[in-house]
């Protein structure tokens, strides 16, 4: 019987509480040696382990006389005594626990059992004086080994583990398991995104998933009498979706056993089987009514009782990660442009020039034409490029406005496809509005703000005045994105201007120093002094829009005279200086971090339209910037407008690339930055470490 496999003593419980195993129903008092009972105990490596109490004199079996107890187990069982240090006396010497005091005896197995109840504990009853024992209670045991286990650790790996498992926690030292949404299309044959087949459709699939492995090593007899259920939350089964594998490697050999409509299922264990391999996967991203928990519990269950009886659970937390936005700080990976055809021709020069700059990024240049985009050229406004990411995989996701023009059919079409997502949100009631479009959403680089991290920045989103009653975004759309939890938005004020998106008056740009970036702001002040420098220099009768046709020219005289032109400009600097403010807060900026780009608006009504070309609307390529070029008063032969935005970011380290987008962009109230889209490579930084 293994007599030398006495307790050890556990933790007092203020100091920790019990090792082992807290199944889901406590074991029996030990029996006599007449009437030994019978109980599963789970080896330590699963979560858990039998908590007994010894029975006190006149309960059960115990004899007449008995004031002490002494325990021992059979080899491969563990014993511990728990109890109370200002009441119990640990034994010392020939002396035993005292029966008349609450100590409880913890009991853990090192293995699962080969046949039914192999294992068993002993305790024995003594009087006063010690003496031969007064008689005997034998508990035989059977060792379980279930566990459910995921890559909690974040590894990227499914090791075993014996805690943190129903729990998830943020941050560097945090801990659980995290599901993909799975949104690509990974299938050729596919019409649609993965997560909406019931079947396998590739192996590739797999990757999209989180392992998970079922441990179910027990005696096969056991089963007679025993059943493993896996279970989801009702409201969790529409989150996510379990496949089991059986067999071999055939996709038929993939079966879904939960998900929608599907939250139970019996596990079909096979004689011998010790593990199962499962794989999971999210269904939809975090959202108002989602916070992105979802649990897979395993259960072992009694069959022999009328209602059946979970003995133990085990259950994996898990958090479906987020999408993420990408700043003008990540390396460009391609750029987007759309060929299109207007009546003075089609843009095949500004095609030619974003592939000169794509070039000199070092990135690829992606030209939907003008079939695919139905001369929709705003492919900013159509979609947002972001990625989602699990410790074992990331993948980009284009998020596909609800704006729904031209190019409406594009991402969904074009862009998703294998390890490539796609996740939108449409607009219930009312249609888009203009602020629906993505040229009015943006993020910033990682921020510092009064102490609190966000390394993977902000994101920004155009809107009205607080409390104005003016255009938002859609609420679906503000409620998507503040979801995801580790790019806390901000709202600025973007209503001011005609189309009313953030691009039209602030961007960023990577820099080297140790900021590591720039936000630009379109500033009136800052052209309005420049013009008023140029006067003063002797410069007056040079025009603006020198070189183009079908302009009239104004010359720096007439715009400094224009009243109405400066007090558009005074109104537009009010609105961008009440948006600077907001920045610096919200940001953790200084003066010293923004750089002011001369720009000029001119009122249509009540809103703001660009005057000219609007600079900051560039795309941003690394180090190379594809801006509008603003055809400003030639002096000396060079823009002036050029010349001052050299001289503001070339400095920094920055190359700027001015592209004529007059007619095919700027005329119909965008510039280069709504004409063109950058994927870019994601985050280094994890964004589970992240504590939002």
């Amino acid at each position: 019987m293994g007599e030398g496999g006495g307790p050890e003593q556990a933790p007092p419980r203020e100091q920790g509480g019990l090792p082992g195993l807290r199944p889901a129903r406590q074991a029996p008092p030990a029996g006599s040696l007449l009437s030994p009972a019978s109980i599963l105990v789970a080896t330590p490596l699963a979560p858990g382990g039998r908590k007994t109490r010894a029975p006190a004199p006149g309960e059960g079996d115990v004899p007449e006389g008995a004031e002490n107890f002494g325990v021992s187990g059979s080899s491969g069982v563990k014993i511990f005594m728990v109890y109370d240090p200002a009441r119990v006396a640990e034994p010392t010497g020939r002396a035993h626990w005292p029966l008349d005091a609450s100590v409880d005896v913890v009991i853990s197995v090192d293995a699962a059992s080969k046949a039914l109840n192999d294992l068993k504990v002993k305790i024995s009853y003594f009087g006063q004086p010690v003496g031969r024992a007064l008689g005997h209670s034998v508990l035989y045991l059977t060792g379980v080994d279930i566990s459910l286990d995921a890559d909690t650790g974040r590894t990227g790996e499914v090791k075993r583990s014996q805690g943190h498992k129903e729990s998830w926690r943020w941050g560097p030292e945090g801990y659980g398991a995290i599901l993909l949404v799975n949104c690509d299309r990974d299938g050729l044959r596919s019409t649609g995104m993965d997560l909406t087949n019931t079947q396998l459709a590739s192996q590739d699939d797999l990757q999209d998933m989180s392992p998970v492995v079922l441990t179910c090593d027990a005696p096969d007899a056991l089963f007679d009498s025993y059943k493993l259920v896996l279970n989801v939350p009702l409201s969790d089964s529409k989150r996510m979706r379990v496949f089991c594998a059986r067999g071999g490697n055939s996709l038929l050999d993939y079966e879904q056993v939960l998900g929608p409509q599907h939250p139970s299922y019996e596990v079909a264990r096979q004689p011998g089987e010790q593990r199962i391999q499962l794989y999971v996967e999210g269904l939809s991203f975090p959202d108002a009514n989602f916070l992105g928990l979802v649990s897979l519990s395993v259960s072992l269950v009694d069959t022999k009782t009328l209602p059946e009886v979970p003995l133990f659970t085990d259950t994996v937390a898990f958090r479906v990660a987020p999408w993420i936005m990408t700043p003008n700080t990540q390396p460009p990976l391609e750029v987007y442009v759309c060929s299109v055809l207007d009546s003075h021709g089609s843009n095949a020069k500004f095609l030619s020039d974003m592939s000169d700059l794509a070039l000199k990024a070092s990135c690829k240049l992606m030209v939907c034409p003008w079939v695919e985009n139905r001369n929709d050229r705003w492919i900013q406004d159509e979609m947002e490029f972001g990625y989602t990411e699990a410790p074992h995989k990331a993948f980009p996701v284009v998020f596909d406005s609800p704006r729904n023009r031209g190019l409406k059919d594009f991402p969904y079409k074009r862009i998703l496809g294998p390890d490539f997502g796609y996740v939108t949100r449409e607009i219930q009631v009312a249609g888009a509005s203009g602020l629906d479009s993505f040229g009015n959403l943006d993020v910033s680089p990682p921020v510092v703000v009064e102490g609190k991290e966000y390394p993977l920045g902000r994101i920004l989103i155009g809107s009205c005045l607080p409390r104005s009653g003016g255009r938002r975004m859609a609420k679906a759309v503000r409620d998507f994105l503040g979801a995801q939890q580790v790019q806390a938005p901000v709202e600025v004020y973007s209503d001011w201007l005609s189309v009313g998106h953030v691009d039209e008056f602030l961007s960023f740009v990577p820099t080297s120093d140790q900021k590591g970036f720039r936000l630009l702001l379109a500033s009136p002040s800052a052209c309005l002094k420049l013009f008023q420098e140029k006067k003063e220099e002797g410069y007056g009768e040079a025009a603006q829009f020198d070189g183009l046709e079908h302009q009239v020219k104004r010359s720096i005289n007439e715009m400094l005279a224009d009243r109405r032109l400066r007090d558009d400009n005074l109104y537009a600097q009010r609105c961008i200086d009440w948006n600077r403010e907001v920045l610096k807060r919200e940001l953790g900026l200084t003066e010293q971090d923004i750089v002011d780009v001369p720009q000029l608006f001119s009122l249509n009504g009540a809103c703001a339209e660009a005057f000219f070309p609007d600079m900051v609307n560039m795309v941003v390529l690394g180090r190379h910037l594809g801006i509008p070029k603003p055809f400003g008063p030639i002096i000396n032969g060079c823009c002036c407008l050029e010349e001052k935005v050299r001289s503001l970011l070339e400095p920094l380290g920055l190359h700027c690339i001015f592209i004529d987008d007059y007619l095919s962009y700027h005329k119909l109230l965008g510039e280069v930055h709504c004409g063109t889209n950058v994927r870019r490579k994601p985050f280094p930084f994890k964004w589970w470490h992240v504590v939002p």
